[in-house]
């Protein structure tokens, strides 16, 4: 193990200091409300674990005390729930997030990555961003970056992501255990996507579990994408099929596009779940609405936001071996999934 490895952290500091991490930034920072007494206690313990910040190196910089996170769709209310778990974080440390969001299309997500460096941010948190992990590559190696929902492996920036395969499993294991057969899939299959991104990843598990059940001459992906008006999309053109060909449950990918799917379904006189259950996927704060009680795999959001924000800081202090974390989901069975019709 390298001597960079075995560098002291500002949480080693906090805990043997008995303070918070928030009181541990503040020294470091010279900030205001810091009593004597603290800053002695906090400096001692830095001074025994051989404390260094790399001061130098973020002042390089421009030590901004500030994390940029980088989104691409705001009508996604689960990058919301994310971003509350990074807030929380990066305001006990004393740092500020400013948000950016591109539009579609990697030429729009560079300019904006791009535009957050030159500004001098201290780290990039990046939400299911698009583009070849070379790409990615090359950016961490100019400042430090987490994506989160993208899987790994990458050696130059960190990954925080749900298991997403074991996810789309607890889907099809609860819709078989049901008695489903004839389950779908909104998979979005958007030209853009890597092998690490959610959605492919996510279509694998689907594959996989209804193999791993027999069902593979069932398997049906429902092209779109994981938005609102393509869910939409995705449940008119399930709608428009023949009775006979309309699967009797449908895995919805993203709790956004399943919250389309329904409302098309609904419009088109199809009850949910007395003729097709649904289940989607992030535990967004609609999905529990009574009206609409979706079924749903939840990630801790708030949860996976924390946990990318600590490692970006790690990395910050000077952290260089490449870390990936799987969150493991749960299934949250509510009023969106049943027997199928006829059993």
């Amino acid at each position: 193990m390298t001597e960079q490895l075995k560098r002291a952290t500002i949480s080693d500091v906090a805990e043997q200091a008995g303070v918070s991490r928030a009181a541990v930034s503040k020294v470091l920072r010279n900030a205001y409300g810091v009593s004597p007494a603290m800053r002695a206690k906090v400096e001692e313990t830095m001074a025994l674990l051989n404390y260094r910040p790399l001061a130098l190196a973020r002042g390089m910089r421009g030590n901004s005390y500030t994390l940029g996170v980088f989104l691409v769709d705001l009508s996604n209310t689960f990058f919301s729930v994310l971003v509350e778990g990074v807030r929380d974080v990066a305001e006990e440390l004393g740092y500020q997030v400013l948000i950016g969001q591109a539009r579609h299309g990697l030429d729009a997500q560079k300019k904006l990555i791009e535009a957050m460096v030159d500004r001098r941010m201290d780290g990039l948190l990046l939400i299911a961003p698009f583009g070849p992990n070379e790409e990615l590559e090359r950016l961490g190696r100019t400042i430090p970056v987490v994506v989160l929902g993208r899987h790994g492996p990458a050696k130059y920036f960190d990954t925080v992501a749900s298991d997403d395969i074991a996810g789309s499993a607890i889907i099809v294991d609860h819709l078989v255990s049901l008695g489903h057969e004839r389950i779908s899939m909104l998979a979005n299959t958007q030209p853009e996507s890597e092998p690490g991104m959610p959605q492919t990843v996510r279509r694998h598990g689907y594959d996989l579990a209804m193999k791993k059940h027999g069902l593979e001459d069932y398997i049906d992906h429902v092209p779109g994408r994981w938005g609102y008006e393509s869910g939409l999309e995705a449940g008119r053109s399930i709608a428009n099929r023949r009775i006979a060909e309309r699967p009797t449950a449908l895995h919805g990918g993203a709790d956004v596009a399943a919250l389309g799917a329904f409302t098309s379904l609904f419009d088109a006189g199809i009850n949910i779940p007395g003729d097709i259950s649904l289940v989607g996927y992030d535990n967004v704060p609609a999905a529990s609405l009574p009206p609409i009680g979706l079924t749903t795999v939840d990630q801790s959001g708030v949860q996976m936001g924390r946990q990318a924000a600590e490692l970006l800081l790690s990395r910050i202090e000077g952290r260089s071996e490449s870390e990936h974390i799987l969150v493991p989901p749960r299934l949250i069975v509510r009023k969106t999934t049943a027997e199928p019709a006829g059993r």
